[in-house]
């Protein structure tokens, strides 16, 4: 979770929202992004999103059945659906979404078998997330 924490202080040193995310498989970071979604003009640029699309590049297979993603932030129910459809074995997630995380809706958007474990970490994502939406308003 260290790793997506400096990846969420990265997304906050370009003014994005600051959220990371790391995909470890056998032991070995195989992705490490942040939000992208102002500096691409895309929504759909998730630090989750980026992740999965990396991890799945370095694999050559779209299947994270061995695969963990550790995230600062409870995925939103497009980063959990596409996790789902990667098949991602693991999830661990520090801050809760009380907002927009998938949770809210229904844990059925995982894929059956991925693991969560949430809270790691927690408050040192709240602080990171409340200082920047304190800047800005």
């Amino acid at each position: 979770m260290q790793k997506a924490l400096e990846e969420a202080y990265a997304a906050r040193g370009k003014d994005e929202i600051p959220v990371g995310a790391v995909i470890v498989c056998r032991g070995k970071i195989i992705a490490r992004t942040h939000n992208l979604t102002e500096t691409l003009n895309d929504p759909t640029a998730h630090a989750e999103m980026q992740a999965i699309t990396a991890a799945c590049n370095a694999l050559g297979g779209k299947c994270l059945d061995q695969c963990t993603m550790y995230v600062t932030l409870e995925p939103c129910v497009m980063c959990a659906g596409a996790s789902s459809w990667a098949q991602l074995g693991r999830l661990v997630y520090a801050a809760s979404d009380p907002k927009k995380g998938f949770s809210l809706y229904s844990d059925k958007i995982l894929h059956p078998k991925t693991e969560v474990s949430a809270g790691l970490m927690a408050d040192l994502a709240k602080k990171l997330l409340k200082d920047f939406f304190a800047g800005k308003r």
